[in-house]
C-alpha cells in the first residue's frame, strides 16, 4: 500500500479577501471529497486570532492521489474563481506518512 500524505500549513490573504477565500476552499473541499476516493479528509480553516490566514489540512491515500488532485475540473473552477485574491504569505508542507496509530 502506498504511503498517506498529510498537507499541513497556512496561507495569509488581504484581510477583504480571506472570507471569499475561504467559501471558494470550502466548495473545492465539498467536490473534491465527493469526486476523489484517494482524499481522506480537506479541511481549511479562518485563524481565529490573525484575520488574513487560513489553515490547511489535507489527508491524501497516497503522492499519486495528490498529484491527480490538481488535474482535477474542480481544481480549475477553483483556480479561475480566486484569481483576483490577494495572497500574501504562504507555509504548506506535504508529510509522507510511513505508519499512524490511533490516540486515545
Amino acid at each position: 500500500m502506498a504511503e498517506a500524505i498529510i498537507v499541513a500549513g497556512w496561507m495569509d490573504y488581504e484581510p477583504g479577501d480571506r472570507d471569499t477565500m475561504l467559501k471558494a476552499l470550502a466548495e473545492l473541499g465539498r467536490r473534491t471529497l465527493a469526486a476523489e476516493s484517494g482524499c481522506l479528509d480537506y479541511a481549511m480553516t479562518a485563524d481565529p486570532d490573525d484575520e488574513r490566514r487560513i489553515r490547511v489540512y489535507e489527508h491524501w491515500t497516497s503522492r499519486q492521489a495528490l498529484d491527480a488532485h490538481f488535474a482535477t475540473p474542480h481544481i480549475k473552477d477553483f483556480r479561475t474563481a480566486v484569481a483576483g485574491l490577494t495572497r500574501v504569505g504562504v507555509s504548506l508542507t506535504a508529510h509522507t506518512v510511513a505508519t499512524s496509530r490511533p490516540m486515545r
